[in-house]
């Protein structure tokens, strides 16, 4: 009786636990909506969606935003997911286990490392350095933030990989002993070739994951509203527009264009989960 007890009310929190998350996003969804009704009209949406952010001549494009997003995203993923792969792959192929575990908790460490630590280090180090190696700008770039927010989703990318990895591992680890196989052969010829779902659901989520942030870019992308031509120029995301803007604003129709770019971030979250779920979906019917 009493574990049937404890089994109901363990499900009646969680359920609860779940309409209260489903609740708040439902909330915010229409929070961002109704505050975006008043540039549902052709004429401010066209000024909206558009390239120039120029607010005192009424123009209030968040298209630089939404391109310096994607590119800053794009180019931190492209430099931590190589590194974050090869970490995962020494962390489970060596034979060194204290290495390896040593490895493991620096990576879980640097889950705990306040982001503003990251920024505030590359502003007084890695700026300088790049304004003085490269003689091009003040340093402030899609390069430095970029370098520092791969540093910033190596360990959600290594941990998702080595989650994945350790629950592989058990179910081959007698198998491969009977085929005296090394920790090295039996993690590229079993375990990893077994994984190919959980290195796409990595990458999605360090996307995601640079996509939403803010004091990386807001520190040191330099938050110039242009089209860059190189890994040298400065950026502004939507995440540092929005901290930038509301800092200073809160009546005029720049103000309101946050919603627009806060739409656009709300949708590229709901877009991940989607790809999340048609990653594990395929997965399934594989294993079916």
């Amino acid at each position: 009786m009493h574990n049937v007890r404890t089994s109901r009310l363990i499900t009646s929190v969680l359920f609860v636990a779940t309409t209260a998350s489903c609740i708040a996003v439902v909330a915010i969804f229409c929070f961002l909506l109704y505050f975006s009704f008043p540039l549902f009209s052709l004429t401010k949406l066209q000024h909206v969606f558009a390239w120039s952010w120029q607010p005192f001549e009424g123009n209030f494009g968040i298209l630089p935003m939404v391109m310096g997003s994607l590119l800053l995203s794009l180019f931190a993923l492209a430099l931590s997911y190589p590194l974050s792969l090869g970490l995962c792959c020494y962390i489970h192929g060596s034979s060194h286990s204290t290495l390896r575990k040593a490895m493991l908790v620096l990576v879980q460490f640097m889950t705990s490392i306040p982001t503003v630590i990251y920024g505030f280090v590359a502003v007084f180090l890695l700026v300088p350095f790049l304004r003085s190696f490269f003689q091009h700008g003040t340093g402030f770039s899609i390069l430095a933030a970029g370098l520092i927010l791969s540093l910033l989703i190596l360990p959600t990318i290594v941990l998702i990989l080595h989650s994945q990895f350790s629950q592989i591992e058990p179910k081959i680890r007698l198998t491969a002993k009977a085929l005296g196989m090394s920790e090295a052969q039996k993690f590229i010829y079993i375990v990893f070739p077994n994984a190919k779902t959980s290195l796409l659901t990595a990458a999605v989520l360090g996307f995601g994951r640079a996509v939403g942030d803010t004091l990386i870019p807001l520190m040191l992308a330099g938050n110039a509203v242009s089209q860059p031509e190189s890994i040298l120029d400065s950026i502004r995301t939507l995440t540092s527009h929005i901290a930038l803007v509301v800092a200073t604003d809160s009546q005029s129709d720049a103000y309101l264009s946050l919603f627009a770019c806060g739409m656009v971030l709300f949708s590229s979250t709901v877009a991940v989960n989607i790809a999340l779920r048609w990653i594990a979906g395929k997965s399934e019917e594989g294993k079916a």
